[in-house]
């Protein structure tokens, strides 16, 4: 028997590769409500050769906790490599364990991990089986897939075994491996699943904002939703809170210091990752527009991207006080919501 979901509330920060490490996750957490930012995902933690360990498992989920559950989410071919992997978790004290289905990388296709197993409902079955076997209810098992890998014929098929598999959720990204990152979204897919399965369903993909969280349970009927893209460029997608530019700013500022604190990054390295956000940053009207963009694109000296993020950060109101990052600390969660 899988364990209940441990979600606060019904919106999901997706789990990123390249993204959602501690240093930009919690920055996320802590600037949300967890009554409606619920949970979160690590990037997901590739099991190739080895299964991971509880050490390497602790290192991905960061030193911080928050109100809000943070899953950890596996991706590999090899079962044996994997089960271990979802022990090493719950050992680790994972909330919860995610396996991906949905990754379109070339070399997760080559390993037969992530959306190659979208060909083969039976084995996305046995993977989940397996995982759900050896975590004995300690935590639930939860799968993400693609809404197919050439198409979305199978997505029916493709819910019922993670169902069968005993997933206590599944996420549907609504696109197909095929389709990569288009701009098309076809939220019916996620429809399709949440009327072919009994456990919840979590939708995914076509979130450009907080109006859109809402509109797409109301379309699909699906329990949660989960933000990835477009919470790299407004990391407050799930209150729907305007913020300012300073907030932006510092936001930014902020992840600098984290990456060099928790990934012992250098200024370039830290400021590098800050462009992957600024690339399609809407926070708090700190890109003006695409023109300004390319300014902040096609700053090559660290020192003085952050300079300037730092003299962002501190800009004065009309009234010559500073505007400073809001403080109001969080309210905390209600027990048993989402679950």
């Amino acid at each position: 028997m899988n364990a209940t979901l441990p979600f606060t509330g019904p919106w999901l920060l997706a789990p990123m590769e390249g993204v959602t490490d501690p240093a930009f996750r919690d920055l996320v957490l802590e600037r949300n409500d967890p009554r409606q930012l619920g949970g979160a995902f690590t990037e997901f933690v590739r099991v190739v050769a080895a299964p991971r360990t509880p050490r390497e498992i602790r290192r991905h989920l960061g030193p911080r906790r928050f109100p809000m559950p943070v899953g950890v989410q596996l991706m590999g071919g090899d079962i044996a490599c994997l089960t271990a992997s979802a022990r090493s978790a719950t050992e680790a004290g994972a909330p919860l364990v995610d396996l991906n289905f949905g990754c379109p990388a070339k070399g997760a296709l080559k390993s037969c991990a992530g959306s190659a197993v979208l060909r083969d409902p039976a084995a996305l079955e046995d993977i989940v089986a397996a995982c759900v076997r050896v975590v004995e209810g300690a935590v639930p098992v939860t799968a993400k897939i693609r809404a197919g890998f050439d198409d979305a014929e199978r997505v029916e098929e493709l819910a019922r075994a993670a169902e069968a598999g005993g997933a206590a959720l599944l996420t549907v990204h609504c696109r197909t491996k095929a389709e990569n990152y288009c701009a098309a979204v076809d939220w019916t897919r996620i429809e399709r699943a949440v009327a072919s399965t009994r456990i919840p369903v979590c939708g995914n993909g076509g979130v450009a904002s907080h109006a859109d969280l809402e509109r797409m349970r109301s379309e699909t009927g699906c329990a949660y939703v989960m933000v990835g893209h477009a919470a790299m460029g407004d990391p407050w997608i799930f209150s729907g809170r305007t913020v300012s530019a300073a907030e932006a700013a510092t936001f930014l500022v902020e992840y600098v210091d984290a990456m060099r604190r928790l990934k012992h990054a250098d200024l370039r390295g830290a400021t590098a990752r800050v462009k992957q956000l600024l690339k399609n940053w809407t926070a708090g009207g700190l890109v003006a527009d695409e023109e300004d963009r390319g300014t902040w694109m096609r700053e090559r000296d660290p020192a003085a991207l952050l300079a300037r993020l730092e003299a962002r950060g501190s800009r004065r109101g009309p009234g010559g006080e500073v505007e400073p990052p809001s403080t109001t600390p969080l309210p905390q969660a209600a027990h048993g919501l989402g679950e």
